[in-house]
């Protein structure tokens, strides 16, 4: 049995990603389970959960306990990882698990969607519900038809940091086994998914998801204040972001 984990920065396509991997006979990823404080309070605590996992005391609906090949979770890295890396480097080397990073090239589109995100957790802009994914075009034109403003003042630092915090985390789980992967690069290229089974020494299935994708089309349709974005990052390292578009 393979042990795995996902760790990733939020809003870049974790949920669609992790039910592509759970759409796997044999993989049992059991979401965001760090997302309770409590259990990621110190290392110890951190330990402890992770110990629940491998042991195989952690019951979801995603468990396929007799026929699991690969079992895991999301973790994202703001949820305890990078405060207590070297430990939970120790513990991934002890006990031979291996790490799937998910990030994203473009982080302006990241922006946007924490930013729409953080919106409709108290908008609730689908029938009175807060929904990070989504199922159908016309949710994902209900949340998507928000435009957030972007701090065109503290941008360039923010993009920044959002990108030193991967490369940070990167460097940190350098001496891990682990796979590096880009949402991007995912959306163009399926064939990917089939290095990601091989990755887990699992059999190569067709991975499939209902989530259907909220953000699409270009950033000057998503973001309120647009004129002032380009201005700013016009002729910077990040002015690409401007235009790529998927």
């Amino acid at each position: 049995m393979a042990e795995d984990i996902c760790l990733l920065q939020k809003r870049s396509g974790s949920g669609w990603f992790e039910t592509l991997l759970n759409s796997h006979t044999n993989v049992s990823s059991n979401g965001e389970i760090f997302s309770v404080k409590e259990r990621r309070d110190n290392i110890s605590s951190i330990v402890k959960t992770l110990d629940r996992v491998y042991n195989l005391d952690w019951f979801t609906s995603a468990s396929k306990n007799q026929c699991s090949a690969a079992i895991g979770f999301k973790w994202m890295l703001n949820q305890g990882v990078m405060e207590h890396h070297k430990e939970i480097v120790e513990y991934f080397n002890e006990r031979g698990v291996s790490a799937i990073f998910l990030l994203r090239r473009n982080v302006l589109r990241r922006m946007v969607s924490m930013l729409a995100n953080s919106y409709d957790r108290y908008a609730k802009l689908i029938n009175g519900t807060h929904k990070s994914h989504v199922h159908s075009p016309e949710e994902a034109n209900t949340l998507s038809s928000y435009k957030p403003s972007i701090n065109s003042v503290s941008l360039l630092t923010d993009l920044k940091q959002m990108e030193l915090t991967a490369v940070k985390a990167l460097e940190y789980f350098s001496s891990t086994r682990h796979i590096i992967l880009y949402y991007e690069d995912l959306l163009k290229n399926r064939t990917i998914l089939q290095d990601v089974q091989n990755f887990l020494r699992l059999p190569q299935m067709d991975l499939t998801s209902c989530q259907v994708k909220i953000h699409k089309g270009p950033l000057s349709e998503q973001i309120k204040n647009w004129e002032d974005i380009k201005d700013t990052l016009r002729g910077t390292a990040y002015e690409s972001y401007l235009s790529a578009d998927y």
